[in-house]
């Protein structure tokens, strides 16, 4: 019996011994050696190298750690193995020296910041953890590993400074909550909460710029949010930035369209930045076949509007346009001497304009804008320029040959200008747009 019991424990020890003995995966991530680096290699190198990398692989720490000293200091890879190698013995700082080491030679190698993720997490040095991984996202975004653990973490300590910060705020700590908000940011600079609680605590303290910082970051972050559009288009209107102000509480009008105190902000914002609403008569002027004076007024005041200034002088008395629709254009117009009133203080808004006092009111215009610093070339010279049906007697004769100069109304192939022909809508903003391209 007991040569029976011998005899089957040495077949089970002759078993054993020959089996393969496979060592525990590793605890660590391991990723690929970088192709283009090991390219550079020389074949005994890089056999040494794949050797090694394959006990890394295996968790054979102390075996890898033997065949990289073969390679030498000089090799791209010699401290980043050996930093690995150390890592799977769990000799946490020695690890660490090799990664610094392999980093000052190859700052930009993801396998060394990956190395040294991997350390901070195993000592428990979260930030700088945090840190690592980010380097490494820097220069391979997809690495799977490092942005699994990227995230976990970046979440683990968002939620840890809200919720410090939080309570800060409810003890009334005001500075300790405002620091512990803004590392929230330092993990997720997205974080809505963070933008938004730091948003109030600055405008509490009086300090508008501060919270508009933090209320742009989450109105860019949440563009569909109502709540937080509505509180950044009122802090910017508080802060008087009125463009934007009035940008923000455009698309909240575009959400809520029958929403009265936005619609009465919008108005207020408009009336301060002087924008005016386009009536629907000035949208058919191009459309018209023979332009009047009240749509030509609205031309030079709409078109012109950035170079045109604002008047200082009286506006003339102009007892025919309190019906008129371009009553506010005329207005401006007459008073800049752009367009003339007649000597019995009318203007006759309706009146077709013709092709002669076309070329006087660009006549003009040309004049004023001058007097403004804008310059204008002649094209033609003016003894060079014979009109058959406008003689030099003709009250808009000057006007007529000056605008042919500039080369912004032409003669007929008969030299006809047709003087006392209407001029169509299209034509005038055409004639309009010649001049404001002249000037830009």
């Amino acid at each position: 019996m007991v040569k029976k019991i011998a005899i089957i424990f040495s077949l089970f020890y002759l078993f054993w011994s020959c089996a393969t003995y496979q060592p525990p995966p590793p605890s660590i991530y391991i990723s690929n050696l970088p192709p283009t680096i090991v390219s550079e290699l020389t074949l005994d190198e890089r056999i040494l190298t794949e050797e090694a990398w394959s006990n890394i692989r295996q968790g054979k720490g102390s075996k890898a750690s033997k065949i990289i000293s073969k390679l030498g200091q000089e090799n791209p890879f010699y401290y980043v193995g050996l930093g690995y190698a150390s890592l799977l013995l769990n000799n946490f700082s020695e690890s660490e020296m090799y990664f610094k080491q392999a980093l000052r030679n190859s700052p930009q190698m993801s396998l060394v910041h990956l190395g040294l993720a991997q350390v901070y997490q195993k000592t428990g040095r979260e930030e700088e953890e945090f840190l690592a991984l980010r380097e490494v996202l820097k220069i391979e975004p997809d690495n799977p590993w490092a942005k699994q653990t990227y995230a976990t973490l970046k979440n683990k300590k968002t939620k840890e400074a809200l919720s410090q910060a939080q309570s800060y705020l409810a003890q009334q700590q005001i500075e300790k909550s405002k620091q512990a908000f803004l590392k929230a940011l330092y993990y997720s600079s997205q974080s809505t909460e963070a933008n938004l609680a730091l948003a109030k605590i600055y405008t509490n303290e009086g300090n508008l710029q501060n919270a508009l910082v933090h209320l742009r970051s989450a109105f860019q972050n949440n563009p569909k949010n109502k709540k937080i559009l509505e509180t950044y288009a009122d802090a910017l209107f508080k802060a008087e930035d009125y463009p934007r102000s009035l940008n923000v509480y455009e698309k909240l009008q575009e959400m809520e369209p029958g929403n009265k105190k936005i619609e009465k902000r919008i108005k207020t914002l408009k009336n301060r930045l002087g924008i005016f609403e386009l009536p629907s008569q000035y949208k058919a002027i191009p459309a018209s076949e023979a332009i009047s004076k009240e749509e030509i007024a609205a031309l030079l005041a709409v078109k012109l509007k950035d170079f045109l200034g604002e008047p200082t002088s009286k506006p003339p008395i102009i007892i025919d346009i309190s019906t008129s629709w371009a009553s506010k254009y005329i207005l401006k117009t007459t008073t800049l001497g752009i367009l003339d009133v007649y000597s019995n203080h009318t203007f006759q808004p309706k009146k077709i304009v013709t092709r002669a006092e076309m070329a006087e009111i660009l006549w003009r215009l040309i004049n004023y804008l001058k007097g403004k610093g804008y310059k204008f070339i002649r094209q033609i010279p003016l003894e060079k320029i014979k009109i058959s049906d406008v003689s030099p007697q003709n009250v808009y004769y000057l006007p007529i040959v000056q605008i042919i100069s500039y080369d912004i109304m032409t003669l007929s192939s008969e030299k006809t200008f047709n003087p006392d022909l209407p001029l169509s809508g299209h034509e005038a903003e055409r004639l309009l747009n010649i001049i404001l391209t002249l000037i830009k």
